[in-house]
């Protein structure tokens, strides 16, 4: 059916072209198979078939409207309604036999008018085809000025719209401008350039050193606006062969310390785009062989490239290959986390084609990264050849391994990373090795296994990447929850990590009571010898023995199997009581708490310690000596009256001058051992239950012991105040001894009042004051007592001065405590008022 119209279609415009050219005078007798009718034919074929279309919108009542304004204008109202009523009826016939295409034939009288008015200027070619010049047999294409010339009756009838001949005219002559212009074609240069984005010097691209960059040779002749976009275009084999040599400067050098497995896998990614890169240039490639054609060719063939085609194409690589010279730039000195963190910054793009390279490629980079962190959370291995990962290891002791083995490195740390996540990486890491090297623990692979499986994640490899922070840190949170929660455990049940503090605090702070009131009777006269002739032997079974003889012996035994003595470092003129000290052994694991510097100030605690008891155990010496003799100092009877005036005076001034000492001694006393040790020791057992982890539990001890040696007046800002105390226990020892030397003469001086009536001639010794008789006991007698009355008045003199100068500098101390000393010390105000009037 399609055929019979398409044959009967050609029939009619053959019959139609016949008769139009018949009409010309030049060519009455036309044969059908002549050259000239024949390209008539075809031309008026190559008409029909044209798919160009009126530059109008296809909008039949606009084109209605417009002649019915013509009409109107010109005069002819009736033939305007006319025309309206006609167009009302047409345009409103539908169904079988009414036309479809409306507007097309409304345009069409449109044109028939337009072309009979413009015979009426001077054409009279309504009735001709347009442009077929029969005339000129070699010319069948006339412009409108030649039309005029031939001066045809019955000319050809010329469109003022002519697109089709007028255009290739037209393209002819721009191919031909376009070869005089141009030395090389395009297809050539375009060529030229894919070699340049390739980084291989084309036949007239090349790179210039100068300019450093590829462009077209100066000696080759193109238009400048040609040789701008072919350097533009050729920025991209700039880009590409800076990204190249990195590539290949990088995985030459590798595995050197300064690349890496971050920087391997930066090059891994920058080389998975540059595959992608070499498959686009393969596909312009295969259309760069087609040839570029004509303008007027364009409808038929696109499947070719040009310069500004090629433009389009490279519009995508060159975004993401500037991107990466610009982090090929930035990472040339970085490397490991660092570099992970750089290329991170330049993921913050609001450009959603930036953004998700940026995402591709940090997949990639950091994969190593993330690897060596799940390496670390879950089995505490620290797999970092190359020094890439923030958290650096170094050898040390097994004692130093939590406080000093593993350190954050912040150079290497990512900015999508905080600090705080840090740091629980770094401890959740640190616990696993402390619990394998120090415990000897495994239990913590469990809680490991617990936490991958409570955070949703693997413990295979693989299972982070870049983008997921918020499962890292689930993690890391879960990890460290549960490693943290079993090695307080181990501590705590396993090692009895509670149980040694207690013993330290017993023995070492000295809160058994008992144990050290017995070591003190028993050590007490040895230590009084001097230093040199003491063994650390001997007072390890004095030690002992004190242990068996109080309450301590029902203690674990490896407690006290770890409590010894100690001889300090002395010389010739030092006594016991200098030298001695008591020493606890700390264990693995225990010493990385107990480290040598906190056992350092435990013993510096307990040397305080020791020295306030052995000040108070001399002060109850001196009170049972004191006693007796008070007792029975009535019975110098036969002494002169001045004598016993000097004896009761000397007692008196004795007994008062012990009272203030044991009033001081008391109080602070108990100062130090209720609101210094009782109080610190129940803050450390409190926050001891809320530790999570080992540094808080680390933390809670240093600040407990910090608190005893502050509130202890043995911190360096406490330097001046602690002089002045240690100078009121050296009076307070120098008044045990006056005291001693006064209580042994009255002694001596009672037997031989007694002895002297009796047998007075069997006492004659020589050198005894005693045998000079009555008035020689008397006149001795008198002496001593003055002599130890000018003493004791001499010490009650600097002890006043002292605790004077002591007191004044409590109010000063920042402690808090040290102030309520100051009001237990001076609860009646009697040092206040002495100190107003002195």
């Amino acid at each position: 059916m399609e055929d019979d119209d398409q044959q009967k279609t050609s029939d009619l415009l053959q019959e139609l072209v016949l008769r139009l050219v018949s009409q010309n005078p030049q060519t009455p007798n036309l044969d059908l198979n002549s050259p000239a009718f024949l390209k008539t034919l075809r031309y008026a074929f190559r008409i029909l078939s044209s798919r160009l279309t009126p530059s109008v919108a296809p909008d039949a009542t606009a084109i209605a409207e417009s002649l019915k304004r013509r009409l109107a204008t010109q005069g002819k109202s009736s033939d305007a309604l006319a025309f309206a009523d006609l167009y009302t009826k047409f345009a409103s016939k539908t169904g079988p036999g009414s036309v479809n295409n409306k507007w097309a034939l409304v345009y069409l009288l449109k044109i028939v008018s337009d072309d009979r008015k413009s015979a009426i200027n001077g054409l009279d070619s309504s009735i001709l085809l347009p442009n077929l010049g029969l005339g000129d047999a070699g010319n069948g294409i006339l412009r409108g000025g030649e039309a005029k010339k031939k001066d045809w009756s019955n000319g050809v009838l010329l469109v003022s719209k002519d697109p089709e001949n007028l255009r290739d005219i037209a393209f002819r002559e721009y191919a031909t401008l376009v070869k005089e212009e141009n030395e090389v074609t395009e297809e050539v240069l375009v060529r030229d350039v894919l070699y340049a984005c390739q980084g291989i010097d084309g036949k007239y691209v090349k790179f210039n050193s100068e300019i450093d960059g590829y462009a077209v040779q100066d000696s080759v002749k193109v238009p400048r606006a040609t040789r701008i976009m072919v350097r533009m275009l050729s920025e991209l084999g700039w880009l590409f062969r800076k990204v190249k040599s990195f590539i290949t400067e990088s995985m030459d050098r590798f595995p050197a310390e300064e690349v890496g497995t971050v920087g391997q896998a930066f090059c891994a990614a920058l080389q998975d785009e540059l595959s992608d890169y070499y498959k686009l240039l393969a596909v312009l490639e295969a259309q760069a062989m087609n040839p570029i054609p004509l303008v007027s060719e364009s409808a038929s063939s696109s499947n070719y490239l040009s310069l500004r085609r090629l433009s389009v194409w490279f519009a995508e690589p060159m975004v993401k290959m500037r991107l990466m010279a610009v982090l090929v730039d930035k990472c040339k000195v970085l490397r490991g986390g660092a570099m992970a963190g750089a290329i991170h910054l330049h993921a913050q793009h609001g450009d959603p084609l930036v953004h998700e390279f940026m995402m591709s490629l940090l997949r990639c980079v950091c994969s190593p990264l993330f690897e060596m962190v799940r390496s670390w959370v879950l089995e505490g291995e620290l797999e970092d050849t190359f020094g890439e990962f923030f958290i650096v290891g170094q050898p040390v002791k097994v004692d130093l391994l939590w406080r000093e083995g593993y350190k954050l490195h912040p150079g290497m740390l990512p900015s999508f990373i905080s600090p705080s996540l840090a740091q629980r990486i770094l401890r959740t890491g640190k616990s696993i090795n402390f619990l394998r090297v120090c415990c000897d623990d495994h239990g913590w692979a469990d809680a490991a296994s617990e936490a991958a499986a409570a955070s949703g994640t693997t413990t295979r490899r693989g299972g982070l990447g870049y983008g997921e922070t918020d499962a890292l840190e689930h993690l890391v949170t879960e990890a460290a929850k549960r490693i943290d929660k079993h090695l307080l455990d181990v501590l705590y049940k396993r090692y009895k990590f509670k149980e040694h503090c207690l013993a330290i605090k017993r023995y070492l702070l000295l809160g058994q009571g008992d144990f050290v009131q017995y070591l003190m009777d028993i050590v007490g006269p040895k230590l009084s010898e001097p230093a040199n002739n003491i063994s650390s032997f001997e007072l390890a079974g004095f030690l002992e023995a004190a242990i068996r003889a109080s309450n301590a012996q029902y203690d674990d035994r490896d407690m006290l199997d770890r409590l010894r003595v100690k001889m300090m470092p002395h010389g010739t003129g030092d006594r016991g009581w200098d030298v001695f000290s008591l020493e606890y052994e700390a264990r693995v694991p225990l010493d990385t708490v107990f480290t040598e510097s906190v056992l350092s100030r435990y013993l510096r605690v307990f040397n305080f310690l020791w020295k306030l008891k052995r000040v108070e155990h001399a002060l109850i010496g001196i009170w049972k000596t004191m006693k007796p003799n008070c007792i029975t100092s009535n019975s110098f009877v036969k002494l002169q009256t001045s004598v016993k005036l000097q004896l009761l005076s000397a007692l008196r001034r004795c007994q008062v001058l012990w009272n203030e000492m044991n009033h001081f001694v008391t109080n602070f006393q108990y100062y130090i051992m209720f609101e210094v040790l009782e109080v610190s020791w129940s803050n450390f057992s409190r926050e001891m239950e809320a530790a999570k982890d080992l540094d808080d539990l680390l933390a809670a001890h240093e600040k407990y012991l910090n608190a005893i040696v502050a509130k202890s007046l043995l911190g360096e800002q406490s330097q001046t105040i602690s002089k002045s105390l240690f100078v009121l226990f050296e009076l307070i020892l120098r008044f045990r001894s006056h005291a001693d030397r006064l209580y042994e003469g009255i002694h001596e001086l009672q037997i031989r009042t007694k002895e002297s009536g009796r047998e007075r001639n069997k006492m004659q010794e020589s050198g005894s004051w005693i045998s000079e008789g009555r008035k020689g006991l008397t006149q001795r007698a008198g002496e001593f007592l003055q002599s130890m009355s000018q003493d004791m008045d001499s010490i009650a003199k600097e002890y006043t001065t002292s605790l004077d100068a002591f007191l004044s500098l409590l109010p000063l101390q920042q402690c808090v405590d040290l102030k309520f000393l100051f009001f237990r010390l001076d609860f009646t105000e009697f040092y206040s008022r002495l100190h107003s009037k002195g």
